[in-house]
């Protein structure tokens, strides 16, 4: 994969995917999760937005691996390293339960159905809840990573 595309790094193309479409999908999933009429007509959409998400994610951490050997040895881009790094669990979870609401949620109603979207419902609001947490974390980690690293460069 090329560090860079037109002169950019590619980290910092794939992560302004990323900080797009994994809250999309979180918000999504919260919404599809209490709003059944919702769930029907955009529940395939969040889980588009939650699968192009996960597949962005290591093009992410693989990317800002890349662009971190080229930079000096610095704790603010080792934490956010560290934190993005875990990120992927958390939309693998985010996908995984938001497909599994609406594969149980347009079967035929039975026995089981009822229930099993409920607790899918409720999975979707907390995993939804700490996806979009772990997101934050990892994009204000960068952020104060290029931004307050930008105080220790030396002047042009």
């Amino acid at each position: 994969m090329p560090e860079f595309i037109n002169g950019l790094p590619v980290h910092a193309l794939v992560v302004h995917a990323v900080v797009v479409l994994v809250p999309l999908a979180v918000l999504g999933t919260i919404v599809i999760a209490v709003w059944p009429a919702a769930r029907a007509r955009f529940g395939w959409l969040v889980v588009g937005f939650a699968a192009v998400g996960a597949v962005l994610t290591p093009i992410a951490t693989s990317s800002g691996e890349d662009l971190e050997k080229r930079l000096p040895e610095n704790d603010l881009i080792k934490a956010h390293e560290e934190l993005g790094d875990t990120l992927i669990w958390f939309v693998l979870g985010l996908l995984v339960v938001v497909t599994a609401l609406m594969v149980v949620s347009t079967r035929t109603a039975q026995s089981w159905t009822k229930p099993a979207v409920i607790v899918l419902a409720v999975l979707c609001v907390g995993v939804g809840a700490a996806a979009g947490v772990h997101t934050y974390r990892v994009g204000d980690a960068g952020a104060r990573a290029v931004w307050d690293g930008i105080d220790q460069q030396p002047a042009r």
